[in-house]
């Protein structure tokens, strides 16, 4: 029987940790230490997020490698914190978190015509598939052209996730934040954001990309006409 203990408690650690530092710490601050008898509207904001971003610099220092998504959690944790803290209207939160994913999604549509598309970088990349291999066996058997078909849907729909994203992401920040920037009920209302924005938001985004990965794969066995596993990097 395979041990994969050793594999799994890593796996499990880093997304407790991460379910802990970008979400429930914030959350709970925010929600709880927001009063004036407390940190107060402003401070609860930058104490709440100093936890994303330490803990995002800290796997960046960790891995020693930059991780795409990594990078651009702390810039949003910081343009955030950045808009909160200046007073700005909510209309600003509402228009970042849209326009990040959104603009993730141009790229991808953007990037499918260059020599190494994003959906390769993002989703498809070297840690899943063993790309040399399923190349090999692609050119074999002459299928290169008709698999970059299937690529380009598999690109359509991951794009569809993060302009699907893009939408959640404003209508939730326009629903919630309906307070004066600044004050304690506004700070409140951004950890509600944060809590709602795991199961309203993520969810229906990683079902989207799961979809184009799971069809990608159902597209390398048809094609192939070998299993999937003999493609993927164990």
């Amino acid at each position: 029987m395979p041990n994969s203990t050793p594999h799994t408690k890593p796996q499990q650690q880093n997304m407790l940790a991460n379910l802990a530092f970008n979400i429930i710490i914030p959350v709970v601050i925010m929600t709880y230490a927001s009063k004036p008898e407390y940190l107060g509207p402003l401070w609860s904001i930058a104490v709440a997020l100093a936890f994303p971003v330490g803990y995002g610099l800290y796997e960046l220092l960790q891995t020693k490698k930059v991780n795409f998504f990594s990078v651009l959690g702390i810039v949003s944790v910081l343009l955030t914190g950045g808009i909160s803290l200046l007073k700005l209207p909510a209309e600003y939160i509402a228009i970042k978190e849209a326009a990040i994913p959104a603009l993730i999604g141009i790229a991808v549509l953007v990037t499918r015509y260059m020599k190494k598309p994003l959906i390769k970088v993002l989703v498809l990349n070297e840690a899943i598939i063993n790309w040399p291999k399923l190349n090999e066996r692609l050119v074999s058997i002459n299928k290169v052209a008709e698999f970059e078909k299937k690529i380009d849907i598999s690109n359509y729909i991951v794009a569809a996730s993060f302009f699907l994203s893009a939408t959640l992401n404003y209508a939730l920040a326009k629903w919630i934040l309906v307070s004066e920037p600044g004050t304690t009920a506004y700070t409140e209302e951004l950890g509600r954001m944060t809590a709602l924005s795991y199961p309203v938001i993520v969810i229906p985004s990683m079902i989207m990309l799961i979809t184009a990965i799971m069809y990608i794969f159902m597209q390398m066995k048809k094609l192939t006409g070998e299993e999937i596993d003999t493609f993927l990097n164990q």
